[in-house]
This record gives structure tokens, sequence and C-alpha cells, in this order.
């Protein structure tokens, strides 16, 4: 084994726990946060950062043609369908009456639900 291949390798194990910890940390955020916002914010954001450095560092490690390929589509349909799924949680709690409207900075959904046809 040469020196760089065991500089990829170690640089792929960083990367790999660094991932791990961010993820670690979105899902503390998502047991400690107070409401459906920002449980749905810690799902999204920590989990999308940490889940493409797991990736990267895998990739280091992996080093072939078709992993990768195999590893730029997981990360392609995380990205798109984890915010999409985050959305929609927080659409329908928003919807069902479970989001505390007092704490909004914006609301722009009230003037469409409320207005009058």
């Amino acid at each position: 084994m040469t020196v760089w291949l065991q500089i990829l390798d170690t640089a792929g194990a960083a990367l790999v726990l660094l991932g791990a910890a961010i993820c670690l940390l979105g899902v503390i955020g998502m047991l400690r946060l107070p409401d459906v916002l920002s449980r749905s914010h810690a799902a999204t954001k920590p989990q999308a950062l940490g889940m493409l450095i797991v990736l990267a560092g895998v990739a280091l490690r992996l080093r072939s043609g078709m992993d990768l390929a195999t590893l730029g589509l997981i990360g392609f349909f995380q990205l798109m369908t984890g915010p999409v799924a985050a959305h929609l949680v927080a659409r329908s709690a928003y919807r069902t009456g479970q989001v505390d409207h007092a704490s909004l900075l914006f609301d722009d959904l009230d003037e469409q639900l409320t207005e009058e046809t």
C-alpha cells in the first residue's frame, strides 16, 4: 500500500466519523427541540450534510467507478427526498393546528387558508 492510499483511507475514515457526528447532532436536535418546525429543520439540514460527508468518506475508501456512481445516486436521491418529506410534515402540522402561530415571524399560509372564496 502506498503512502497516498494510506492518506486517502485515513481521510475517508475521518470524514465518516465527522459525518456520523453531524448526524448525531441532528438526532439530538430532533429529540431536544420543542416544536414541529424546529424538529423538521433538525431532521433535514444536519442529516443531509452529515450524509454527504459520510458518502464522501466512503467514496475515498472505495475508489471504484461503480461504487462512486452508486454513492452519487444515493446522495442525489437523499437530497431530493429528505427536504420534501420534511416540508410535507411541517405543512401538515401547520394545517392540523400543531404549530404555535405566535412564534412565527412570517405566516404566508394564514392568508391563503383563511381567504374567502
